[in-house]
């Protein structure tokens, strides 16, 4: 039985009434979502003031809970020469450390995150052993060892004064700031025999979170100070006491250094005038400690007459080397220090073996 035609014209109305009201709610959803992203860009808009060129905010940064903060590294200081320098001063204490166990690092971000290579440190240093499993593979694992570790090492540095300026999610984060605070307070605290380079600072950019705001700001923070100070923390030897409360005394202890060294020096027909200028290429710190030890360095184990500066850094490196190997303790001095003329620097290398030779014939 077909259909009326009033009842045709109710259903065709019936329907019309039905897309109406779909096509009315596609609208309101369209222009709800449009509204949404409209919101969303601005609050981003908003969230995300003026960075310096080149800094990136990904999207874990901006995942942030209330009033929680996130702090990264300003690229620009990555490639700062002098951090670069104390990074690479950092990397060569820890592999001379943890030689014995056979740990190589290449990266301190990589590297130190999980606390391996920080609990083998800490252990080597203090001479502690911690009770912490040795290969942690999971996050939950290698944060409990970073807990057990920083816990430790907190506890000995606040006593002395230090300002805490890492934690376990900073570091486990790969936070290459936190990291060098770390490394810094822990070689300074343990007097490595290490120079670091003065006067580090880097921008970091922090981002907050605040009534559901992200709020960033570019921050400096300063990885070191003068050698004075930072020294300053821990017993300062004679040679430093010397240099601040006796400073006119300088060229009588440069005179006095220059007649050691040629004494031993003129039994090759060589003779010192300049301290600061005639050690910097390490070949006659090499042939000193042979005729002080009584024995022929070869000739193959080092370069006798040095054109880059890397042969002259590996010339001093290898003659502080003899001087462990003659009892002594490795030079507070980094070699690329006396490679640079550093005045001081020489005279604190000559100075030790000035305490320990002076009455050797």
């Amino acid at each position: 039985m077909s259909a009326t035609p009033a009842a045709s014209a109710n259903k065709m109305k019936k329907d019309e009434s039905f897309l109406g009201k779909l096509g009315g709610t596609l609208v309101r959803k369209k222009r709800s979502k449009e509204v949404s992203d409209l919101h969303e860009e601005g609050k981003n808009a908003i969230n995300a003031p003026l960075l310096p060129a080149g800094t990136d905010i990904h999207p874990e940064d901006t995942l942030l809970e209330e009033n929680a903060e996130r702090v990264m590294l300003d690229p620009t200081s990555r490639e700062n020469l002098k951090f670069k320098d104390l990074v690479k001063v950092l990397i060569d204490w820890i592999n001379s450390e943890l030689e014995e166990d056979r740990i190589i690092v290449k990266d301190l971000e990589e590297d130190c995150y999980d606390g391996q290579v920080l609990q083998k440190l800490f252990e080597k240093l203090s001479g502690r052993k911690l009770n912490v499993a040795e290969v942690t593979q999971s996050e939950i694992g290698q944060k409990q060892k970073l807990q057990t570790v920083l816990e430790a090492v907190n506890e000995m540095l606040r006593p002395h004064g230090w300002t805490i300026e890492w934690s376990v999610d900073s570091i486990h984060s790969k936070n290459l700031v936190s990291i060098v605070y770390l490394l810094v307070a822990l070689a300074m605290h343990f007097q490595a025999p290490i120079r670091l380079p003065e006067h580090v600072s880097v921008q970091v950019v922090v981002v907050k979170k605040r009534e559901g705001i992200l709020q960033t700001a570019l921050v400096t923070k300063e990885l070191t100070s003068t050698t004075e100070m930072m020294m300053g923390r821990f017993e300062r030897d004679a040679f430093d006491t010397l240099l601040d409360h006796a400073p006119d005394k300088l060229n009588v202890v440069k005179t006095s250094l220059i007649t050691f060294v040629n004494k031993h020096l003129n039994k090759l027909n060589l003779e010192v005038t300049e301290l600061e200028s005639q050690f910097a290429d390490g070949v006659y710190l090499i042939l000193l400690m042979g005729l002080l030890e009584d024995y022929f360095v070869p000739l193959y184990n080092f370069f006798l007459t040095p054109e880059s500066f890397e042969q002259k850094v590996h010339n001093v490196a290898f003659a502080f080397e003899l001087m462990q190997d003659g009892g002594l303790k490795k030079p507070k001095a980094r070699p690329e220090d006396v490679v640079n003329l550093n005045l001081k620097s020489t005279l604190r290398v000559l100075y030790n073996l000035f305490t320990n030779y002076k009455n050797s014939e």
